[in-house]
């Protein structure tokens, strides 16, 4: 049984109805990626806490406790012994952890930021806070160290994005995910859970019959406020097959992107976005790729990699893409850069 999120504290005056529509609000002003990782952590804190202390979580947390869920996940425990270890396995066993070894700093960042948000939820000061724990924070990001890893192992190039269109030949379902994967790709690379949020009234067609441009409205991501995300635009063969998967699916409002049955009929409900992760792989192995040889990561790496090699500026493609900082879409273009360095040329 999963533990409910923490709802957030409400006067004891407060009528049921407008308690009912307070907790409401905050699901309805919560994005459903936040609200599926404030689950996901909940269920492993709760967990840990029984396991290390057999209690339950407590509001607000004490400060030994926190510390300690900082001391545990910031050390390799494959050679350790004793009670932080038998937590660690169980936790494994449990299926909530992967491995014996330290946690990635960022794993360790969102679970405690889950926490906190947790407390404020409930108008209560976060053991986090403190000085103390704020130092060993500190500490352990220093000590974990490391590159981090990319979320693709190789970027979805334009060249790789031909190959999966390829796979794609007249069914409902092989234009769904032709229009999925060109717009995901064209419009800056979007993420999965970008591309699954998109209704049929986010799509403009005003410009279509005359200019071949579909205009998208995102309502928000991960680097924009909702309502401040600027409209894209799709061109050409992207903005065709977008139009191609209206007119085959006969939608004509909600979700854009929908499960198509084995009879190759269109549902009604949205797609996950671990459907476009599914969808991806499927796509790979008709390729006759390795199933594991992008995620759909490798959509947004793949468009600023593919804007690099074809000489756009990076200011071009980051109005695209919406990348906020400048230093971390140059990472793709320097990766294209030193390739094509003259002085790597030296030895002949």
């Amino acid at each position: 049984m999963k533990p409910a999120i923490p709802q957030p504290l409400t006067p004891p005056s407060l009528a049921d109805s407008d308690r009912k529509a307070l907790n409401d609000l905050y699901v309805r002003g919560t994005p459903e990626n936040t609200l599926r990782a404030y689950e996901r952590d909940l269920l492993y804190l709760t967990a840990w806490k029984q396991l290390s202390f057999d209690a339950p979580l407590v509001w607000p947390e004490q400060h030994e406790c926190a510390l300690r869920f900082i001391l545990d996940h910031s050390r390799d425990l494959s050679d350790a012994t004793g009670p932080t270890r038998e937590v660690a396995e169980a936790l494994i066993a449990r299926g909530l952890r992967r491995s014996l070894t330290c946690p990635a700093p960022a794993t360790l960042n969102r679970r405690i930021a889950s926490w906190q948000a947790f407390h404020r939820m409930k108008n209560l000061d976060s053991p986090f806070d403190s000085p103390l724990l704020k130092q060993a924070r500190a500490k352990a990001r220093r000590a974990a160290a490391r590159p981090a890893a990319p979320k693709s192992r190789n970027p979805i190039t334009r060249p790789v994005l031909e190959q999966l269109l390829a796979t794609c030949r007249g069914s409902r379902r092989d234009c769904r995910d032709r229009a999925l994967l060109m717009l995901g790709w064209a419009s800056g690379g979007r993420r999965r859970s970008e591309i699954t949020a998109i209704q049929v009234e986010d799509v403009s067609l005003k410009d279509f019959a005359v200019s071949g441009i579909a205009w998208l409205s995102l309502v928000e991501t991960k680097t924009t406020r909702r309502g401040a995300t600027p409209r894209l635009v799709l061109k050409g063969r992207a903005a065709q097959a977008l139009v191609h998967w209206l007119e085959v699916s006969g939608i004509t409002d909600g979700p854009l992107f929908r499960p198509v049955s084995k009879s190759d009929r269109v549902l009604s409900r949205r797609l996950t976005p671990d459907a476009v992760y599914q969808i991806l792989r499927h796509r790979l192995n008709l390729a006759g790729l390795p199933p594991n040889f992008a995620t759909p990561h490798g959509l947004r790496s793949g468009f600023l990699t593919q804007a690099a090699l074809d000489g756009a500026p990076i200011q071009a493609a980051m109005r695209l893409s919406l990348h906020r900082s400048v230093a971390q879409a140059q990472r793709y273009y320097d990766d294209v850069e030193i390739v094509e360095n003259p002085a790597t040329d030296l030895l002949g």
